[in-house]
């Protein structure tokens, strides 16, 4: 490799926040400290419009990764929705329309699917309300109107939920048309790491009505924290009689999170023919349309399809005849990948990838250190090996521990990943080479909720950092603030590539 080394490190979930207290990143990442007080440093916003979301809206993976890739701010699906509200297009989509025309005339049930809440990462409590407010103007019968409720208690406070279920029966009684059909946490529903024995669960709940009964959502919910159950975790649930409200032939399932990845699972063994996650107890003829592009080989249909990304990082490190391989552990892979490639799944030229599995335990604080270590082992041969010119890696650890709430597992999470920073580093500035370390949005810095006095379990609005680790930066001047879409035209200026027209994101360096 002739070459100089670029390495684009993404710690996910590792956020900024002066104050130590409940603080992982601050008490445990020594190393990486150490970097920021050696090389050019800054802070960069990862939340609201500086990534295409709403103003104030805490930033995520897929967020954060699709604008670290693009070089430029992306409007999120989040917003392209709302504006098509706001625009009176969201009422004329033709995916919507054309489901609720045929179900109206044939007399079959709409099922409206997705996570209910506030946190703004994979779905909108208003997109379900403007959805119920559809189905009634179309003309949808009131009770054949079914919302599955998926729980959430990562994205936001554990023991919320119950909230937001208030809010939706005042959504449901307000547009006039529905009811709460089933809940369920989204440990079952939305799991998106093969573990199929979870995905099984909801399935089963969806299409038989297996699960425990409750007269109303309320009851359901208070039954499970009774019994210590928070909102992720909510034993699958039917509301009222269990053989009204299942998912039956003909009848058409919209699927409401704008999210993609971790909806793959559940709606796989809804709707494909080819599946072999688990064996089928029924097979109801569904059909099927989801609020985004899920799979680019989903034959479902779609209401706003995905946006064209051109001019992204890894293709102008592929155009310009360079080597890239994106490094990842399975929770995090597609960020690496899919999204941050602009939503492409297949690999560019000269682009290689490696994963590797994240491990099989319930919950990430049993195990923090995840598959970091094994994941450093496999950059650090490649390193050595001298045959790759570019790196995007991602360590998923502060990010998926730090959902666990449990402190002291998100300290050892953020041990974990500084001691891997520094296998990575010193090899790379030894080589002549830059490495670039930032974050997708925060979590770990922010262990205790102070409305709640409990664990802090959901993204932040903190920024994040940037550190260009190289011997030859150090002094260097640096914007003190930027935004993600900054990191990709800085860095191929280090590597002296030239900037495409699409990137509109400003260098860093002076």
């Amino acid at each position: 490799m002739n070459h100089r080394p670029l390495v684009l490190i993404v710690l996910d979930g590792f956020g900024c926040r002066e104050s130590a207290e409940h603080n992982a990143v601050k008490k445990e990442a020594h190393h990486f400290h150490e970097y920021l007080a050696r090389y050019p440093s800054a802070k960069l916003s990862a939340s609201g419009r500086e990534v295409g979301l709403p103003l104030g809206l805490m930033g995520n993976s897929e967020v954060g990764h699709t604008n670290l890739g693009a070089g430029r701010v992306v409007y999120q699906d989040i917003t392209r929705i709302d504006k098509a509200i706001e625009d009176g297009e969201f009422a004329t989509n033709g995916a919507f329309v054309e489901l609720f025309d045929r179900l109206k005339r044939e007399g079959k049930a709409l099922h409206l699917i997705g996570l209910v809440g506030t946190g703004g990462v994979h779905a909108s409590e208003a997109h379900l309300a403007k959805l119920l407010e559809l189905a009634k103007a179309q003309g949808m019968a009131p009770d054949k109107v079914f919302v599955h409720a998926l729980m959430d208690g990562r994205d936001t406070p554990p023991r919320s939920g119950e909230a937001f279920l208030e809010t939706l029966e005042r959504d449901i009684a307000s547009a006039g048309v529905g009811r709460i059909a089933s809940v369920v946490g989204r440990y079952w529903a939305m799991d998106r790491d093969k573990r199929w024995e979870r995905t099984e669960r909801a399935f089963d709940l969806l299409t038989r009505g297996v699960g425990e009964r409750y007269d109303s959502a309320a009851a359901a919910i208070r039954a499970n924290y009774a019994n210590d159950v928070g909102d992720e975790f909510v034993e699958p649930s039917v509301i009222g009689a269990p053989d009204q409200g299942r998912m039956a032939d003909g009848d058409g399932v919209l699927c409401f999170n704008f999210r993609a990845d971790r909806m793959r699972q559940i709606v796989s063994a809804l709707g494909l023919e080819d599946f072999d996650g688990f064996e089928r107890s029924v097979r109801p003829r569904l059909e099927i349309v989801t609020m985004t592009q899920y799979r680019a080989d989903f034959p479902f249909a779609i209401a706003f399809p995905p946006q064209e990304l051109h001019g992204t990082f890894g293709e102008v490190i592929s155009a310009a005849g360079l080597r890239q391989e994106r490094m990842a552990e399975t929770e995090k892979y597609a960020h690496v990948t899919f999204f941050f490639s602009g939503g492409q799944e297949a690999e560019l030229p000269g682009e290689s990838r490696t994963l590797v599995p994240s491990p099989k335990v319930a919950t990430y604080d049993l195990q923090p250190e995840m598959s970091a270590p094994e994941l450093t082992a496999r950059i650090v041969a490649s390193l050595k090996r001298g045959e790759t010119d570019v790196y995007v890696i991602n360590f998923a650890n502060a990010d998926m521990v730090g959902h666990t709430g449990i402190e002291s597992a998100a300290e050892a999470a953020v041990r974990t990943i500084d001691t891997c920073l520094s296998q990575i580093v010193p090899l790379v500035t030894s080589r002549g080479g830059v490495v670039a370390i930032t974050a997708d949005h925060g979590n770990a810095e922010q262990m205790y909720d102070p409305t709640t006095h409990g664990p802090h379990t959901a993204h932040t609005t903190n920024p994040v950092p940037i550190v260009f680790c190289a011997e030859d930066l150090i002094g260097a001047d640096i914007r003190p603030m930027g935004i993600l879409a900054d990191v990709a035209p800085t860095l191929l200026t280090l590597g002296g590539i030239e900037v495409p027209s699409e990137m509109t994101g400003h260098l860093l360096l002076g």
